[in-house]
Formats: C-alpha cells, sequence, structure tokens
C-alpha cells in the first residue's frame, strides 16, 4: 500500500484486502467510507462485527451457525428430524432455506474434501454427522454438496461411509450447471433439485 495514505487508514484498508474478493482499491474505497461515516455509524460497525464473532459458534448438533444453544432449524420440532441434507458451508443451508419447500434438518460440513489444498476427511464434521446417524431414527441423508470435482468426491465418500448403516442416501439432481454454487442458484431450480434427487 502506498506510503502517502495516514498510517490508520493504510492499516483499515489492509485488514479489509484480507477478506476475500477484496483486492487493494476495493479495501482502500472501504477505507475511505469508514473515515467518512459519522463516529457512532463507525461504532455500530464496530460492535457489529464483535458481537458477530462473540456471540455466533457452531449449533452443536448440526454445526450451522447460530448465536442460540441450538439453530432455529433444530430446534424446530414440525421439522422433519429423519431427513438430513448435508451441505457444504452455512451459505448453502440459507439458499436451502429460500425455496421454503425443505422440511428436513441440515448438517453442515465447512468444507470439502480436497487433498491438492491439505483438506482430509478428518478436517471436516463428519464424525459429528456420523454420531447423529447412531440412534438409527434417520431415514434418509440428501448430499447436497456443488457438483464439482470435490463436491462429489465429498458425497461419494460419505455415501461409502454410511453404507454399513443402512441408512438412505440421495444426492441432489441438479439442475445447475456443473461446477455451480448452491448459493448463486435461484429458489426454483434448488426445489427442483430437492424434488428430483436420486440414490446414491
Amino acid at each position: 500500500m502506498a506510503g502517502y495514505h495516514a498510517l490508520p487508514l493504510e492499516l483499515l484498508a489492509e485488514e479489509f484486502a484480507k477478506l476475500p474478493g477484496i483486492g487493494l482499491k476495493s479495501a482502500q474505497r472501504l477505507a475511505y467510507s469508514i473515515i467518512s461515516r459519522p463516529e457512532e455509524d463507525v461504532e455500530r460497525f464496530a460492535n457489529a462485527l464483535l458481537s458477530a464473532k462473540r456471540d455466533i459458534h457452531y449449533c452443536p448438533c448440526c454445526q450451522n451457525l447460530t448465536e442460540m444453544e441450538l439453530c432455529s432449524v433444530c430446534a424446530d420440532e414440525e421439522r422433519d428430524h429423519s431427513l438430513i441434507c448435508v451441505v457444504e458451508s452455512p451459505k448453502d443451508v440459507t439458499a436451502l432455506e429460500r425455496t421454503g419447500e425443505y422440511t428436513g434438518v441440515y448438517h453442515v460440513l465447512h468444507g470439502l474434501i480436497s487433498p491438492i489444498d491439505g483438506i482430509t476427511p478428518d478436517k471436516l464434521r463428519i464424525r459429528e454427522l456420523l454420531a447423529r446417524l447412531q440412534d438409527g431414527k434417520v431415514r434418509e441423508v440428501i448430499m447436497a454438496t456443488n457438483p464439482t470435482v470435490e463436491g462429489d468426491a465429498t458425497a461419494m465418500y460419505l455415501a461409502q461411509l454410511l453404507e454399513p448403516l443402512k441408512v438412505k442416501v440421495t444426492r441432489l439432481a441438479f439442475g445447475l450447471p456443473v461446477g455451480g454454487s448452491l448459493e448463486y442458484a435461484d429458489e426454483v431450480t434448488l426445489f427442483k433439485a430437492l424434488e428430483n434427487r436420486t440414490a446414491m
């Protein structure tokens, strides 16, 4: 970062640049925007950041992000707890919930198997998923990982792992392009993918 900026401004821009998808120019624009705002707005922004970091944790059941003891989906007795949809990240839960059609619960892996990136199965929330299946109450597990090499590899790995448990394992019938992302899919496409899921 050029040294002609005030040091606190440079440091702020450097912090913004550490966020995914934020380049140096965007980081500088964000830093200037923060400086131009009233102090109470900046305090509110800083408090929101700290509150999110301090108060949000993993749901002990599904591993989604929540500020409550259990996330709202796991705590909802109206949901079908015998149906678990396995996704890569909390953003995918949000995408599927937008359809308004899925009535089961979720399990968030927080990543996909990718040996080239050093992500092995033990680094994902697979142990927690297996623990949920021990009581025999789950009738179906839907693999809703993205249709990428890593997503498919993770879904296949989990399907093989779950085979001895005699639970039905299905895969979303993707109306999505290969290499696409659930996060950016529209509600109708996601609903059709859920509706037309296939056995693995």
